[in-house]
């Protein structure tokens, strides 16, 4: 059991959705329900780039610039992470906003949604293609969150955290489709609950647990092999980065607490454990 170093003060509310931003030599990260993205550069800095709404998941763009997950669906932003683009509407429930989300080995964009009271069923997995046509791919979700493949491209791994385990799906990287849904691993009692997620080079998942304070390494069999500390409790999303991508990044939130509360809540922490991860794949569109 080893555990993680803080790097950066405690600079989101609800810290999401991390990506190592490889062109531009920094972390990526979200505010969620406060709007922004932020990027983390060398000695901790962390810039806040405010875009209004929510800002649920943010990946890199083949052709340059960025996807956006917002509430209600996507949005394209340039290099400087500005928008380019209006929001592509997936849906129009103001009670479901999205979450969490990844992008395939071949350049579809995924994210899920959540009601915000929690509704169990109310979210949906969805897509959104190359060409900005958005699919649903999922449904009866309740809390959407990590979602990732591995290395071979096969294999799907996907986390509805209330379900309390990881699953595990075939996919198809023709047209995109998940089956043969089963379970990867259960979350034992008292660990906390499954929230994003990261995959090394080894195949071992990382999974992040919300309420957990910590992060969880488990091998291609599903079985526990490491367990990394944090010292805050709501540990959210977890992801590969730095030159050599062996830096394990660690995103935590202080949303629910209180003024006095845990102070380092809100910010990045990192730990070198040992193996890669690999670089995540672009949006293609």
């Amino acid at each position: 059991m080893t555990k993680a170093e803080q790097v950066t003060g405690a600079c989101a509310e609800h810290g999401e959705g991390p990506f190592w931003d490889a062109a531009g030599g920094r972390l990526l990260f979200v505010d969620l329900e406060r709007g922004a993205v932020l990027a983390m550069t060398d000695g901790g800095t962390v810039d806040r780039y405010e875009i209004g709404g929510v800002t649920a998941a943010i990946r890199a763009r083949r052709e340059g610039g960025y996807v956006l997950a917002t509430r209600r669906g996507f949005r394209l932003l340039s290099p400087a992470l500005a928008p380019v683009s209006d929001e592509i509407v997936a849906f129009d429930d103001p009670a479901i906003r999205m979450n969490d989300g990844g992008c395939d080995p071949q350049g579809r964009f995924y994210c899920g949604s959540m009601a915000y009271d929690l509704s169990p069923g109310a979210g949906t997995l969805f897509r959104l293609d190359p060409d900005l046509s958005v699919r649903r791919v999922l449904t009866d979700v309740t809390i959407s969150n990590g979602i990732h493949w591995h290395r071979d491209g096969r294999l799907v791994y996907y986390a509805d955290t209330m379900t309390g385990r990881v699953d595990v799906y075939d996919f198809d990287p023709d047209t995109g489709e998940f089956s043969g849904r089963r379970v990867f691993t259960t979350i034992d009692d008292g660990f906390g609950l499954p929230d994003g997620m990261a995959i090394d080079e080894d195949g071992g998942v990382w999974v992040a647990l919300w309420q957990g304070g910590a992060v969880h390494r488990y091998d291609q069999s599903g079985r526990l092999s490491e367990r990394i500390e944090v010292p805050v409790h709501l540990t959210t999303a977890c992801t590969f980065g730095g030159p050599d991508r062996a830096t394990l990044f660690i995103t935590t939130s202080r949303q629910g607490l209180g003024a006095g509360a845990e102070a380092a809540a809100g910010a990045v922490f990192a730990i070198r454990p040992g193996v890669h991860g690999g670089e995540l794949p672009a949006f293609a569109g």
